[in-house]
């Protein structure tokens, strides 16, 4: 499946508002969007006026760029979150955190969704003790996610070991073990992610 390769802080940029996508990096002075607060390109400084469907596409794009999705993904993800119970864009958002990947984010285990997608990928976690290497794997309340005993001899984590780290209420995290628990499913509520959801049900609507 094609993945965007490209620099992560072009688009930031091209959102205007920070993604979080190279971890400490866009916390520091060295963010791109701090000394280029404009768009890319030859006429990102250009003056722009939105139509309705505009903004709703630019939501769009960025939440599939907050969670690394791809458009078949997010789409897929959106059909299912239509057939679920309740309103539709809290389905949506409900299930992209609930992806592997996120919940490792969210607990503190990778500094960026795209690092925690890779260590993801490379097996570095289980599952209620199953080794789990698919970023998208749906999580449940009470699931039980862990560092491998032999991953956890690397310098990555264990500099986690020594940290003090601020999860959502929806999960915790034992840094000493590594280990980490889905307290709940998040409530709407629970999800601070800068996404008007509703521009992107009326998106896919049309």
């Amino acid at each position: 499946m094609a993945r965007y390769t490209g620099p992560s802080c072009r688009l930031c940029r091209r959102e205007g508002q920070k993604l979080f996508l190279k971890g400490e990096r866009c916390y520091s002075t060295k963010c791109a969007l701090e000394k280029r607060a404009y768009a890319p390109g030859q006429h990102g400084q250009g003056r722009k006026k939105s139509s309705g469907y505009g903004l709703q596409l630019r939501e769009k794009q960025k939440a599939k760029r907050f969670y690394g999705l791809q458009e078949t993904q997010f789409r897929n993800l959106f059909d299912k979150a239509v057939k679920a119970q309740g309103q539709t864009g809290a389905n949506l958002l409900i299930m992209l955190e609930t992806r592997l990947d996120n919940v490792v984010f969210r607990m503190g285990l990778a500094s960026s969704r795209k690092e925690a997608r890779q260590l993801v990928t490379h097996s570095h976690f289980t599952v209620n003790g199953k080794k789990v290497n698919i970023p998208s794997y749906a999580v449940k309340a009470g699931d039980v996610i862990a560092v491998k005993a032999k991953s956890q001899q690397s310098p990555k984590f264990k500099e986690i070991k020594e940290m003090t780290i601020s999860t959502p209420e929806w999960v915790t995290i034992d840094t000493e073990k590594l280990e980490g628990k889905v307290l709940s499913l998040p409530t709407r509520e629970m999800i601070d992610t800068p996404v008007a959801e509703h521009l992107i049900v009326e998106l896919y609507s049309k």
